[in-house]
């Protein structure tokens, strides 16, 4: 409403709203809230927009509408292509990205529509434009098709890098860390120093391969993937450490799939605060350390040690403290957990 009394449309006042609600702790329940509208309204909005669509406008100027789409998917897909380059994609990766995202948008039908009603282009004109965005969304499955065979081309031939290859052996009570950063190097390094021996694996291949070369036990694989799990020894592991920091979902992924796989298996991960860690731990993960807390704690180690209290009762201190607040963040996931299923047993009754 308040975009609408500004002079711009309700549609990008919703469209901000919804980026900051999925920014919120909020974002799971309102996502299933909205679910069962979503397929509907999606229907409803294609269907009207499908409406404006002038089919007359693809027989009455068919150069002209051959040459528009051409023309369209050029100047988007060229762009695309050599910014996935510039961002060092490979050339089948960024040639697929620039055809599949150099075609025309929904958005483009809610756009012409606008400066159609408001005078800014003329009526012919935005019929031209509706008719070579509708045939243009009507490619996608051939360009994904042409993307496809673009990519194997471009790869035929090509040798894939060994490192990228190298598979791990598994192993017996080992311990898998995922995440090869500089975070899972201190993790690695501390597991030599105490002799437990440990498979580490990391989803950037550049990282892999550059580690690999400096001769870094680290294999390059997607621990999201029950497979690669498997691959690196989960029915035989002693326990997993997620060390990424990425994507709270793809953390999420990777100890959803371990517990499924492990039920009883020891899964320390790394957390972006305390929000994420209590979720960590109604997914079943074993220990949780946000990153947050963490920080603050070692700080205040250091003051307290610098102000002049004993080293051991400072130490003491702080792991008091960070047990207290590991017990409370396990303790609010339960809580949350309870929570759920009292909820779905009301929705059931």
């Amino acid at each position: 409403m308040i975009a609408g009394q500004a002079g711009l449309s309700m549609a990008l006042g919703a469209f901000l709203a919804g980026l900051l609600l999925a920014e919120t702790e909020y974002r799971k329940a309102i996502e299933a809230t909205v679910a069962p509208f979503k397929g509907l309204l999606l229907g409803i909005f294609f269907f009207t927009v499908g409406m404006k669509i002038d089919f007359r406008e693809l027989l009455r100027e068919p150069l002209w509408l051959l040459g528009g789409v051409v023309s369209l998917i050029a100047v988007k897909s060229l762009p695309l292509i050599g910014l996935g380059r510039l961002f060092r994609l490979s050339w089948p990766v960024a040639a697929e990205t620039g055809l599949l995202l150099g075609l025309g948008g929904e958005f483009a039908f809610v756009g012409i529509g606008m400066a159609s009603a408001t005078g800014l282009i003329e009526a012919p004109l935005a019929s031209f434009t509706l008719a070579v965005t509708s045939v243009t969304m009507a490619l996608t499955p051939l360009l994904s098709i042409c993307a496809r065979h673009l990519t194997a081309r471009l790869t035929s031939g090509k040798a894939v890098d060994p490192e990228l290859t190298a598979r791990p052996a598994g192993g017996q009570k080992h311990a898998i860390v995922v995440g090869y950063g500089r975070v899972g190097k201190v993790v690695c390094a501390l597991l030599r120093e105490h002799g437990i021996p440990y498979i580490a694996a990391d989803s950037d291949a550049l990282t892999v391969t550059r580690d690999r070369r400096e001769s870094h036990d680290v294999y390059y694989g997607d621990a999201a993937d029950p497979r690669f799990l498997e691959t690196c020894g989960l029915a035989n592991a002693a326990g997993v450490i997620i060390t990424i920091h990425s994507a709270t979902s793809v953390i999420d992924d990777v100890v959803e799939h371990v517990r499924a796989m492990r039920p009883d298996i020891l899964i320390v991960s790394r957390a972006r605060d305390a929000d994420h860690a209590r979720h960590l731990y109604g997914l079943g993960a074993t220990d949780a350390v946000p990153e947050t807390i963490e920080a603050s704690l070692q700080l205040s180690e250091a003051a307290l040690v610098g102000l002049g209290i004993a080293a051991g009762l400072a130490i003491a201190s702080i792991h008091e403290k960070r047990d207290e607040i590991r017990h409370a963040l396990q303790q609010a996931a339960r809580d949350a957990g309870r929570e759920e299923i009292h909820s779905v047993n009301a929705k059931t009754h």
